[in-house]
């Protein structure tokens, strides 16, 4: 039963290494097909609302001339606030750069804020407006905009700004949009309003559009997914693009949508929902992805209005901060089937943290505090694994004289456990609990942008990434980039080698061999997982070390 159990989880070790190497999310492969896919020349799968007849309850709209091709000329606005810098286009308008001023793209203080555009994408970013019977939005490239702001700056103490941007289309079609600005929040307000000063109705939807270009380089199999993601009915889906499939499309109660970029997001919510389509195209020839969110089509009569809004999220796929943020962004940080577990390993972390600051040392009292836990479970488990080392003579005697008639010799070991009160069970129990706490660390050091470039000290920089002690230019088996030694593992192989000496012997010489090389099995699997867990595992063997030799050394 013993070698069942241990073999079992040595399994869910290999699962979790194998998968992440070959199941992963692949962002390298990508296919072109034009966005006109998704046109409205589709039939639209929700009934057409009323028409608007409502008089126009805003002041006449500004005098601007119709819009025409060769009037095309781009501005720009800068908007900068304590947590970000961004750059804001006339032409459609969108969002050109969207620095975050609070995080950088490698752990080296120098090194470029990061920047939610991709760019491949700066041209067309972001859109949202209304779409008639094309993609190409209202008919307007170059919007107008007071021409007395060229660059918004916000304290932290600062009400909120707008910038509007408006036009007027050849065919009478004004259109204005109103961006609201935040000093003190990852959040934009957009509204758009459009009036129909044309003779005939006016029929179209409004879409919501965002674009994103993912790496073709994979960050590691522990890297969090880049691409795109929606919230229907209530749980996250991923949108995963195969070589044959480069579009999908989602119905139903679609609370928002998003792209992901890693540990950050640039969220998409409507603020009327309705019978919305989600659909996603992926472009294999330059790997672009385009997420669109599709209102219900809507007639707008003569001289009414019709309006829509949106509220954006630009910042960091951090669980404090959308949970604050609210609409249920905070299902963003998933960690899938651990999420139980993870979530309040994760808020332990960034409690102690307030009074730790470095979450290296938090990783280790969080270590502690679990085995503190499981303190009597294991405490336990080792007494049992001594009593069942007192009972081998006895056990080798018994397979000796029934070894060739297995019922009788089982009927005689299960006499044995009960008449010594020895449930051979009990020392593989605390490790089959702890597999759990396992993976919903690997989940938080994979996901959870708190442990991002989180340094530890000296050489370990970075808890969300391999250790590696100097660097390397040739490669080393089994290793992922960069290559260099790494400590922190060996040192976790070599204290599982000490508890391994430490345990007793199995009766079963091919298990007692199996068990030996289990530690050498374990510092390559290791090898390239975060340092972080590395760290916990180093812990938590010491720990058991120290709890072993306190039983051994206890008289019977």
């Amino acid at each position: 039963m013993d070698k069942r159990t241990l073999l079992a989880f040595v399994l869910s070790f290999i699962v979790l290494f194998l998968w992440s190497v070959f199941f992963a999310p692949k962002q390298s492969e990508v296919t072109k097909k034009q966005e006109s896919q998704a046109g409205l020349s589709q039939k639209a799968p929700q009934p057409e609302k009323k028409n608007l007849q409502a008089p126009v309850p805003e002041p006449e709209p500004p005098s601007v001339p119709a819009y025409s091709k060769k009037d095309i000329q781009e501005k720009f606005i800068e908007v900068e606030t304590p947590l970000y810098k961004a750059e804001i286009s006339n032409l459609g308008p969108t969002i050109k750069s969207f620095k975050l001023k609070g995080y950088r793209e490698t752990i080296d203080p120098d090194s470029p804020l990061v920047d939610l555009v991709d760019p491949g994408v700066r041209d067309q970013f972001l859109w949202i407006g209304l779409a008639r019977d094309t993609l190409e939005g209202e008919g307007i490239k170059a919007f107008e905009t007071d021409a007395s702001i060229v660059k918004l700056d916000l304290d932290k103490g600062s009400a909120p700004q707008m910038i509007k941007f408006y036009g007027r289309t050849t065919d009478g079609l004004y259109v204005e949009k109103a961006l609201r600005i935040y000093p003190d929040q990852y959040r934009v307000d957009l509204t758009v309003r459009v009036i129909n000063q044309r003779p005939n109705i006016l029929k179209g939807r409004f879409v919501a559009k965002v674009n994103g270009l993912p790496p073709q380089k994979k960050g590691g199999y522990y890297a969090p997914y880049t691409g795109l993601i929606a919230l229907a009915d209530g749980k996250i889906k991923q949108i995963k693009f195969k070589k044959k499939k480069t579009k999908k499309k989602l119905e139903g109660n679609l609370q928002w949508i998003a792209y992901q970029k890693n540990y950050f997001m640039c969220a998409i919510i409507p603020e009327d929902v309705g019978d919305a389509v989600f659909q996603a195209l992926w472009d294999p020839d330059t790997g672009k992805q385009t997420g669109m969110l599709f209102g219900p089509v809507i007639s707008v009569a003569p001289e009414s209005e019709a309006r829509a809004s949106f509220t954006l999220f630009l910042g960091p796929r951090q669980l404090t901060v959308l949970k604050q943020f609210g609409k249920n962004l905070d299902k963003a940080v998933d960690f899938g089937w651990t999420n139980i577990i993870a979530k309040p390993l994760l808020y332990t972390l960034r409690f102690l943290y307030k009074y730790i600051h470095n979450y290296g040392v938090c990783i280790i009292l969080l270590t502690i505090l679990i085995k503190i836990l499981f303190w009597p479970l294991t405490h336990k488990s080792y007494k049992s694994m001594k009593e069942m080392q007192k009972l081998q003579p006895i056990m080798a005697k018994i397979k000796e004289k029934y070894k060739d008639d297995r019922e009788q010799m089982n009927k005689e070991m299960m006499a044995l456990y009960r008449t010594y009160k020895v449930n051979p069970m009990s020392g593989c129990l605390p490790m089959i609990i702890q597999i759990p706490v396992f993976f919903a660390l690997y989940r938080i050091l994979g996901k959870a942008i708190e442990l991002r470039h989180a340094p530890f000290f000296l050489w370990i920089n970075d808890l969300s990434a391999p250790d590696r002690l100097f660097h390397f230019s040739f490669k080393i088996p089994f290793m992922a980039p960069p290559y260099g030694i790494p400590v922190l593992t060996l040192l976790m192989g070599a204290s599982m080698y000490i508890q391994q000496k430490m345990t007793p012997t199995p009766g079963d010489p091919t298990q007692a061999k199996f068990m030996m090389f289990l530690p050498i099995i374990f510092t390559f699997m290791f090898i390239n997982f975060p340092s972080g867990l590395v760290l916990y595992w180093l812990v938590n063997n010491i720990l058991s070390i120290g709890q072993q030799y306190r039983i051994q050394k206890r008289p019977a």
